[in-house]
C-alpha cells in the first residue's frame, strides 16, 4: 500500500510536491483554503488572514525559462517576464498536463499538524481539517509537506518610528495595498527598500503628488533587463559565472559588476550606495526607481527618526510635511500556526533547518518545508529539486546525515552567510541559487556529468557549462530523468526570442560569420588556458595572485 502524504498548500511549491509525489510512488492528498490553485501568485481584490496576497500589477522578476518547473517549459509566447496572471495560466496548464487536480482538495484549512502517539516507531501525523461548511475531519498521514509560504504575516514595527501613533492619514503594509489610484494626486512616504518596496513607490509615484522612499540601508538596484537587452538571469545565473567567482578573488568579481552598475547610474549619487558589495546579497530587481529618480517624481529619503503628526523627520534632520500615507513594505514573518511549537527548536525558539527543508527536532524525517527561503535566482526549480530529494527520503531511497552531521553543516553554513546578512533570521533564509540546487541535485543524483556530457555530446555539454543554468539540466539523467530536456535545452533560446520577434528584421550576412568567430576565439582560449596550466601547473595560481595584487592595488 503506498504511503500517504499530506501536501499543505495548493501553490507553486504543493503543485510540484503533488507531482513528485506521484513521481515516486506515494499518494499525495493536497489541502488548499482557498477556491483555487496559485497561492502567493493568484491575485484577489481583498485581503485574507494567514494567506499571501499580491497587488493588481505585480510582474516576475525572474524570467521563464528560468523559473519553469523542470520537465514542462513555459509556451514559447508567453513574454520572458509575465504578469501575475499568465503564471496563474501557467499552473493551470501544468496541473491539467501532469492531472494533478484530482488530488487537490480546495476551500479546506489545515488546523493542526501533530505527531501520532507512535511516532517514535512510524513517524506518521495526525492532520485536522477544516471545509469551507465547517466540517473538521482527521487524517492520519505516513508524512506531511509544508508549502504554505512565509509571506502570510505582514511585520510593521510601530514602534520603531516614536509618533507614529499621532499620525491621522492613511496607514497600510505592503500586503494590504492592491492599487495605486488611491494616492492620487497624495504626498505618500513609502517605507522599506524590498522588491515590493520598490515596485510599489515606482507605481504610486505616476500618481501622487510626491512620493518619497524612506530606507534603512542602500540597495544595488538592477534591471530585469540584461547585456543585449536579455533577460537579466539568463545573462548571469550560469555555471562558468560561478566558477568564475571561486576562480578569482571575491573583492575583483565584486568590483568589476559593481563597476558596470556604476557605469549605468551612481548609486550613491541617487541616494542607494549600499554599505555590502553587489554579490554578497539579493540585489533589487527594478528597471524603472533610477528613472523616477531623475524625473523627481520620487525622492530617497534615510531612515525615519519621528513622526509629528502629518510631519515627518528623517535621521539626516530633513523635515517633509503633509503627508498624507504611509506604505510599509518591511517584510513578513514565518507563520505556520498548525505546526507543533516543538517544530521551533533554535535557541530563540526559531526553525532551524537542514537544507531549508529537514527540522532537526524530529526522530524521523517526515515532514518537509518547501521553498521555505530566499535566492539569488527562481524559488520555482529550487522548490522542485527539494520535493525531488524529500519524496525520495521519504521512500527510503535516501537517507539524511546523522544528527551531529547536519548541525555541523547548518553551523558552518550560517558563519559563512553571517559575514553578509548581519541580521540572523534574514541570514538562515538566503541560498545561492547555483550552488545550492547544485547541492540538492547531487542527493538526488541528477547533478549533471559535465565531462562525460562534454565526451558524447559536445554541443549540450557547451550550453550546461557557459549557457543559462536552465532547469532542465537536472531532466538529463538520474531518477525522473525526462526525455525531453536535451530538446527543451536546444530550444531554450527559441522561447527566449519569441516573444521579442513580432517586428521581424533580416539578420546582416555578416552575424554569423562574427557568432562563429567568437565560438572559435572562446575555443581557442578555452585550450591556451589548459594548454599553459599543463606546461606550469601553478600557472593559474599565479594568474590568481596577480589578481589579489592587481585589486589590492586598486
Amino acid at each position: 500500500m503506498a504511503q500517504r502524504v499530506a501536501v499543505i498548500g495548493g501553490g507553486s511549491a504543493g503543485l510540484t510536491c503533488i507531482k513528485c509525489c506521484l513521481d515516486e510512488g506515494l499518494e499525495p492528498v493536497c489541502f488548499e483554503s482557498s477556491d483555487d490553485i496559485g497561492g502567493l501568485w493568484r491575485f484577489k481584490e481583498t485581503t485574507e488572514p494567514e494567506r499571501s496576497s499580491i497587488y493588481r500589477s505585480l510582474v516576475v522578476n525572474t524570467s521563464k525559462e528560468m523559473m519553469c518547473f523542470s520537465d514542462f517549459p513555459m509556451p514559447a509566447h508567453f513574454p520572458n517576464f509575465m504578469h501575475n496572471s499568465l503564471l496563474l495560466q501557467y499552473f493551470r496548464l501544468y496541473a491539467e498536463h501532469f492531472d494533478l487536480l484530482k488530488y487537490i482538495h480546495l476551500k479546506t484549512t489545515v488546523c493542526s499538524v501533530r505527531q501520532r502517539h507512535d511516532f517514535s516507531h512510524s513517524g506518521q501525523w495526525e492532520v485536522v481539517t477544516e471545509s469551507s461548511d465547517g466540517c473538521k475531519e482527521t487524517h492520519v498521514f505516513d508524512a506531511v509537506f509544508v508549502c504554505s509560504g512565509h509571506f502570510t504575516r505582514p511585520v510593521t514595527p510601530l514602534s520603531a518610528f516614536p509618533g507614529v501613533d499621532t499620525f491621522q492619514g492613511k496607514c497600510l503594509h505592503s500586503w494590504d495595498y492592491k492599487d495605486p489610484e488611491a494616492f492620487c494626486g497624495k504626498r505618500v512616504l513609502v517605507v522599506g527598500i524590498g522588491n515590493s518596496g520598490g515596485d510599489i513607490a515606482v507605481e504610486i509615484s505616476r500618481f501622487a503628488e510626491k512620493t518619497f522612499l524612506s530606507i534603512r540601508e542602500g540597495r544595488w538596484v538592477v534591471s530585469r533587463m540584461g547585456t543585449g537587452g536579455l533577460p537579466l538571469d539568463v545573462v548571469m545565473v550560469r555555471r562558468s559565472f560561478t566558477m568564475l567567482q571561486h576562480l578569482f578573488p571575491r573583492a575583483l568579481v565584486n568590483w568589476a559588476v559593481e563597476r558596470v552598475y556604476n557605469q549605468k547610474y551612481d548609486h550613491r549619487l541617487y541616494g542607494l550606495q549600499a554599505q555590502h558589495r553587489i554579490l554578497d546579497r539579493r540585489p533589487l530587481i527594478n528597471d524603472e526607481l533610477p528613472a523616477r529618480i531623475l524625473q523627481g517624481s520620487l525622492q530617497i529619503k534615510p531612515n525615519i527618526r519621528e513622526f509629528r503628526g502629518s510631519t515627518v523627520v528623517f535621521d539626516n534632520g530633513a523635515i517633509e510635511e503633509g503627508i498624507d500615507a504611509v506604505v510599509f513594505c518591511t517584510g513578513y514573518k514565518a507563520s505556520f500556526p498548525f505546526l507543533p511549537p516543538s517544530i521551533n527548536n533554535g535557541p530563540e525558539g526559531e526553525l532551524i533547518l537542514f537544507r531549508r527543508v529537514f527540522p532537526l527536532s524530529l526522530e524521523h524525517p517526515t515532514l518537509a518545508f518547501i521553498g521555505f527561503l530566499n535566492a539569488t535566482g527562481p524559488v520555482m526549480p529550487l522548490a522542485e529539486m527539494q520535493a525531488r530529494w524529500v519524496t525520495r527520503v521519504f521512500t527510503g531511497r535516501n537517507h539524511l546525515p546523522p544528527l551531529a552531521t547536519m548541525q555541523r553543516i547548518i553551523k558552518k553554513e550560517m558563519k559563512a552567510k553571517i559575514k553578509r546578512y548581519s541580521n540572523p533570521t534574514m541570514a538562515a533564509l538566503e541560498v545561492d541559487y547555483v550552488p545550492y540546487i547544485e547541492s540538492i541535485a547531487q542527493e538526488v543524483g541528477v547533478h549533471p556529468n559535465l565531462l562525460w556530457l562534454f565526451i558524447t555530446d559536445p554541443g549540450l555539454g557547451w550550453r550546461v557549462l557557459f549557457g543559462p543554468a536552465t532547469p532542465y539540466q537536472y531532466r538529463l539523467r538520474g531518477p525522473g530523468r525526462w526525455e525531453g530536456a536535451r530538446q527543451a535545452i536546444f530550444t531554450q533560446w527559441e522561447r527566449v526570442t519569441q516573444p521579442l520577434n513580432t517586428r521581424p528584421i533580416p539578420e546582416p550576412r555578416s552575424s554569423s560569420h562574427i557568432h562563429w568567430l567568437s565560438v572559435a576565439g572562446s575555443i581557442l582560449l578555452i585550450f591556451t588556458v589548459i594548454s599553459l596550466q599543463m606546461r606550469n601547473p601553478s600557472f593559474l595560481q599565479d594568474q590568481v595572485t596577480w589578481m589579489k595584487s592587481l585589486i589590492t592595488f586598486i
